[in-house]
């Protein structure tokens, strides 16, 4: 492994340090530079990421139904990070695309001929107020924290009546369904132990509709009906009391659009508002809302030739989930190794996202589309109907993709994740 924690002394424009310089050490981040090197091996290639551990976060929806052990979902960087790429472990403070050059948190900076921006996004724990404090205790848990996803075990499995609420924020937030996939599993649960019919759940959606790809709508309502869970479509939670147990919500569009409503609750389950980290949002990079600014099927810069994007922080139309980075990957390392080339764009995105919803313990719809809406089955309909809940799917999801993502993904592999043809989707 060659760790860099000062490249000052190699940053000149004429002479940059690196051809392609990564930021974020992700899922996209990572399997980039594997798939780069698996292209040519002689690619000086840079990793900026100051964390130390990796995480399967599509793992922290099964940690939050007491399927997976939240340990498997972690993993050391430096066991991950490919041998030949550089780690350099710091924050990036900002960049600087005129100049070819990436400033860190010390206020040095390193130099590329292109770069790679995919740094995911950022988790507003902040952006409801009393969420920070509360989470963790008071029944207050969230999937989508590595930490109090057991939390979320423990909270079901102790519930035997009583009020849970479960929420999401408006859009864009990565992975759409995992809001629901927690209330699924939780009412499975108490399904399953008999103790639903004393529960109260309120499905607490900022959004207007019970997911946007309609074709799985049916599905989802028949396990909404299932359940008895109430639906409260435009209700965004605006604070959370852990200690009165009290959410507080502003319905944000519709008749009652503006209308305070407070909830009590035994149990809340929390997704957090979702935005692009601030050195991307407050940079020349950036577009509207703060993402970063690419052409949404070349996955390159739509202001500079040499900077592409990876992964949440984009602004493109698709779902920000793990398989949508598995499948942008070979995009983006195609396209810069014909542009170190001189040669035109080929390799294209067609907005590939996955949702696995998990809507009962063993069956899962497998929800998979593009740009659009588009359903787009990896699976031919006979061997795992997507619009369906399946045993199939949640074999895949339980025991076939965390081993794709460490050991195939995150090292090169491309399995069933080649490029579409740029021409064809731009035409």
């Amino acid at each position: 492994m060659n760790t860099t924690e000062n490249m000052t002394e190699q940053n000149t424009a004429a002479t940059p340090a690196f051809d392609i310089v990564i930021v974020g050490a992700g899922s996209g981040g990572i399997s980039a530079a594997s798939s780069l090197l698996k292209r040519n091996r002689g690619f000086r290639i840079a990793l900026i990421d100051p964390a130390t551990e990796h995480y399967y976060q599509p793992g922290w929806t099964m940690v939050g139904g007491g399927i997976f052990d939240a340990k498997t979902t972690r993993r050391q960087m430096q066991d991950l990070i490919p041998s030949d790429a550089s780690w350099i472990k710091q924050a990036v403070k900002g960049f600087k695309p005129s100049e070819n050059e990436v400033v860190l948190d010390d206020g040095s900076s390193v130099a590329y001929k292109h770069l790679i921006v995919a740094p995911g996004l950022i988790l507003d724990w902040d952006g409801i107020d009393g969420l920070k404090e509360s989470l963790g205790k008071n029944g207050v848990t969230s999937n989508y924290s590595y930490d109090h996803a057991p939390y979320t075990w423990d909270l079901v499995t102790s519930l035997k009546k009583g009020k849970a609420l479960f929420t999401q924020p408006p859009m864009p937030i990565k992975c759409a369904g995992a809001p629901q996939k927690a209330l699924y599993l939780s009412c499975d649960n108490w399904l399953r132990h008999k103790v639903l019919k004393d529960i109260d759940v309120d499905f607490m959606n900022a959004g207007g509709v019970l997911f946007g790809v309609s074709e799985y709508v049916p599905a989802l309502q028949s396990y909404i009906d299932r359940y008895g869970v109430n639906v409260n479509y435009f209700h965004n939670l605006e604070a959370v009391d852990g200690k009165e147990k009290m959410a507080h919500f502003k319905i944000i569009s519709g008749e009652k659009e503006g209308e305070q409503v407070v909830k009590p609750f035994d149990m809340i389950h929390v997704c957090p508002p979702q935005r692009a980290p601030d050195f991307v949002a407050n940079s020349e990079l950036a577009g509207p809302g703060g993402w970063l600014e690419v052409d949404q099927f070349s996955l390159r810069h739509t202001r500079f030739d040499n900077v592409w994007g990876l992964g949440d922080v984009m602004n493109t139309p698709n779902a920000k989930t793990m398989a949508a980075v598995r499948k942008q990957v070979p995009v983006v390392a195609e396209n810069i190794v014909a542009a170190l080339k001189g040669e035109s764009l080929r390799a294209g995105y067609d907005g590939y996202g996955s949702c696995p919803l998990t809507v009962e313990r063993g069956k899962i719809v497998l929800a998979e589309f593009g740009y659009g809406g588009k359903l787009i089955p990896t699976f031919p309909k006979w061997a795992l109907e997507g619009t369906q809940p399946t045993k199939a799917a949640w074999m895949l999801k339980k025991d076939i993709l965390p081993g794709i993502y460490w050991n195939a993904m995150l090292k090169g592999r491309e399995w069933m994740a080649g490029p579409a043809d740029l021409d064809k989707l731009r035409a």
